[in-house]
């Protein structure tokens, strides 16, 4: 798999984390089945490739050409088959509100055409991905898409305490919440209410969720964490670890230790490789 990723530009970064574009020249009837579990919503423009994703027990549907992703409390499987290729973006939770009308929370663990979020503003921003000749040209014409998005939304402001809380689940997953409530200048409850509609799941929700990628991510070999840092990642016992990798997973730490998992491996590696980014 051929991945590529791309910082916004400055006046897109308080809403958008990273561009991405992903390719595979797989043989054409092979079929690949996945994971993704996601802790920002994300949008992905499929310029080729025969995707869907898990609607139900066993049922496989598609959500169109330009999809939205909510982000994922639990494992969301995917399958593609042969080659594909998809360019995307992900988006911060401090640009949530200003993105979407709809409270985060109420779009989790969900695949839907962007279509039924941002109207006629999807195709024409899908129009302009295919049409264009390279990345940048891609990059270019949904940088365009968002900041027309952006201009029905005034006045058109990032959520800072929001952005601070991201920073903390990405690099503090064992944090207390009352700690955390505390250093974004937030009660318990006006943080739990703040991460449902950002987030879309609670704190220790999006805690636990980071601190399970934390312990993924090292078993991976994309961080190396210190004896201390991974000390405080620890799971209680074998029996607590187990439940936790089956729950985000669905595999326990050992067979997901030799797992093939090229779209959630990818996953990982990018959130390593942007994880002490502002």
């Amino acid at each position: 798999m051929l991945s590529r990723t791309y910082r916004p530009s400055a006046d897109l970064a308080p809403f958008v984390r990273r561009f991405y574009v992903f390719e595979a020249p797989l043989p054409d009837a092979m079929v690949v089945e996945d994971f993704l579990l996601a802790e920002t919503a994300f949008v992905r423009c499929l310029l080729r490739g025969d995707w869907a994703g898990e609607t139900g027990p066993g049922e496989w549907g598609t959500a169109g050409k330009t999809v939205f992703f909510g982000a994922n409390s639990k494992p969301f499987k995917v399958r593609v088959k042969g080659g594909f290729a998809v360019t995307g973006f992900a988006i911060r939770p401090s640009g949530w509100h200003v993105l979407f009308s709809e409270p985060h929370h109420m779009v989790a663990d969900k695949m839907l055409p962007l279509q039924l979020l941002w109207g006629q503003l999807a195709d024409k921003m899908f129009e302009d991905v295919a049409e264009a000749k390279d990345d940048a040209g891609q990059l270019q014409a949904m940088e365009n898409a968002i900041r027309k998005r952006l201009a029905l939304f005034q006045p058109c402001d990032a959520d800072t305490q929001m952005a601070r809380f991201e920073i903390i689940a990405r690099t503090d997953s064992t944090i207390r919440i009352e700690e955390a409530a505390s250093q974004v200048g937030l009660s318990v409850r006006q943080l739990e209410r703040r991460c449902l509609a950002a987030f879309g799941l609670t704190p220790k929700a999006i805690l636990r969720r980071s601190r399970f990628l934390d312990s993924a991510t090292a078993m991976r070999g994309f961080s190396s964490p210190s004896e201390g840092e991974l000390g405080a990642l620890r799971y209680y016992d074998q029996s607590h670890m187990n439940r936790e990798f089956r729950r985000y997973t669905g595999m326990t730490p050992k067979v997901f230790a030799s797992a093939i998992t090229p779209l959630q491996t990818a996953g990982l590696k990018l959130r390593e490789e942007s994880r002490f980014e502002d």
